[in-house]
C-alpha cells in the first residue's frame, strides 16, 4: 500500500470530503487506482472530462504545444491564441462576439460581475435559489447553499436570490439598480433543476425592459453535455454574457466569460496572468475539435434517452424522480444519496451528490453504452 494518501493529508489543507482510493490513471469513461481496480467513471471529474480520460487529440496538442511554448503574457499576440478563439466562436451563439479568457469558471463569474457593474452603473444582482456559481467572493456571493457561505461573510452586497423557473418572484425582485440576472439553464450542484422555456423567455424580456444584463452560467452544462453544444439552446434565447469551463480543454484547468457587443471595457479594468496562456489554448482547440468531429451534443442526447429509458422502466423503491438533459443526470432519492454513492463506489462506479438527496451522473460524452448498461445493473441492484 502506497502513501500517497496519508501524503496528502499531511500536507493539503483539508477542504474536501475525500473518497477512500488514490485514482492514478484515466482513459476514456475508466478510471483506476493504484492497486489496479478498475471504476467506471459517472462523474467526470464534476462535467470536465466530456471527450474522456486521456483523449489521444488533446494529449497530443499538449504535448506539442509544451515543447513549443507554454506562456506568454497577454500584452503580447499569440497564434494559438488565435486559432484557439477563432475555433471557438465558430460554436458558441452568433450574439456573443468576445471572450475574455480565464483559468476557471468561478473567475469568468467574477468577470461578469465587475463587467455589469462597469456596464450598467448600477451594482445590485438576482440569482436563484439552489444555484452555485463559484467559490470566489464575488462568486460565492451569488451561490445560494449556506454551508458555503458562512464564516466567510460579509460578502459583495447587492445580492438576492429568488425560486428557480418562479418569474413572478424574480420580478418583484427587481428595482432600479439591479444589474444584472445570473441564471444557469440546468442547476448543476443544486440538484439537476432543468430551466423552463417559458420562464427565460420572460427573463429575457424583463432585462431588455429594465436594462438588466442577463449573465447564463454554463460552466457545467457547455460543451454538449445536455445533448446541445450549450444549454442555452433548448430554452432559444440570448444572453448578454455567459461564463463557460469546465470540459472547455478537456481537463486543462481553461475558462471564459463571453461577452455580446452591449459588453465594453476600457485596457487595464481587468486581466489576468495565466488566462488564454497557449497551452490552455493549445488543449482548448483540440478539445472543441474532437467534440465538433465526434458530434458529441449528438452522442450525449442519444445516450441520455437510452439511459432514461433503461432507468424509468425499472421499479425503484428508492428513487422518487428522475431528471434528465443530455448526459446530465439526476436521481432524486427517497432518502440520502451519500450511502448510494458509497455503495457504488464499492461496486467499481464513481458518482456524485447534488444537494443532500439526488444522486448525479456526468459520465464523459463517449462513455459507450456497454459501460452504461453496466451502470444501470448496478444502480438496479442499488435503488430496487
Amino acid at each position: 500500500m502506497s502513501n500517497y494518501k496519508s501524503i496528502i493529508e499531511q500536507y493539503e489543507v483539508d477542504v474536501y470530503p475525500r473518497r477512500d482510493i488514490v485514482i492514478v490513471k484515466g482513459k476514456g469513461a475508466r478510471l483506476w487506482d493504484e492497486n489496479g481496480k478498475e471504476f467506471i467513471d459517472m462523474a467526470s471529474g464534476i462535467s470536465v472530462a466530456n471527450i474522456g480520460h486521456a483523449n489521444d487529440k488533446l494529449v497530443e496538442a499538449i504535448s506539442n504545444q509544451a515543447a513549443t511554448l507554454i506562456t506568454c503574457a497577454n500584452t503580447f499576440y499569440n497564434d494559438t491564441k488565435a486559432k484557439f478563439l477563432e475555433k471557438l466562436f465558430s460554436i458558441t451563439p452568433r450574439n456573443l462576439t468576445k471572450a475574455f479568457l480565464t483559468n476557471s469558471g468561478t473567475e469568468a463569474i467574477e468577470a461578469a460581475i465587475k463587467f455589469a457593474r462597469l456596464n450598467t452603473k448600477k451594482s445590485k444582482f438576482i440569482a436563484a435559489m439552489k444555484g452555485f456559481h463559484g467559490r470566489t467572493y464575488g462568486a460565492l456571493s451569488a451561490t445560494f447553499k449556506k454551508e458555503y457561505r458562512e464564516g466567510f461573510e460579509p460578502l459583495v452586497p447587492g445580492f438576492s436570490f429568488v425560486p428557480f423557473n418562479n418569474f413572478e418572484k424574480l420580478a418583484e425582485a427587481v428595482d432600479s439598480d439591479t444589474a444584472g440576472i445570473i441564471l444557469e439553464i440546468v442547476q448543476g450542484e443544486g440538484g439537476i433543476n432543468l430551466g423552463q422555456k417559458e420562464y427565460f423567455e420572460k427573463v429575457r424580456k424583463l432585462c431588455d425592459e429594465n436594462g438588466i444584463l442577463l449573465i447564463i452560467d454554463e460552466i457545467q452544462t457547455g460543451f454538449c453535455r445536455t445533448g446541445k453544444m450549450f444549454a442555452i439552446e433548448h430554452v432559444g434565447i440570448e444572453a448578454d454574457m455567459m461564463t463557460i469551463a469546465k470540459s472547455m480543454a478537456g481537463g486543462f484547468p481553461m475558462g471564459a466569460l463571453l461577452c455580446s457587443e452591449k459588453i465594453k471595457v476600457e485596457k487595464s479594468k481587468h486581466g489576468s496572468t495565466f488566462g488564454g496562456n497557449p497551452l490552455a489554448c493549445a488543449a482548448g482547440y483540440a478539445s472543441i475539435e474532437f467534440m465538433v468531429e465526434e458530434k458529441l451534443w449528438e452522442q450525449a442526447e442519444a445516450k441520455g434517452k437510452y439511459f432514461k429509458n433503461k432507468l424509468e422502466s425499472f421499479e425503484l423503491s428508492k428513487v422518487r424522480e428522475i431528471r434528465v438533459l443530455g448526459l446530465m443526470i439526476g436521481i432524486e432519492l427517497k432518502d440520502k444519496s451519500q450511502p448510494v454513492i458509497i455503495e457504488l463506489l464499492e461496486k467499481g462506479i464513481v458518482s456524485l451528490p447534488a444537494g443532500t438527496t439526488v444522486l448525479r451522473l456526468l459520465p464523459p460524452l463517449v462513455i459507450s453504452y456497454e459501460d452504461l448498461d453496466e451502470v444501470l445493473k448496478v444502480l438496479y441492484e442499488v435503488l430496487k
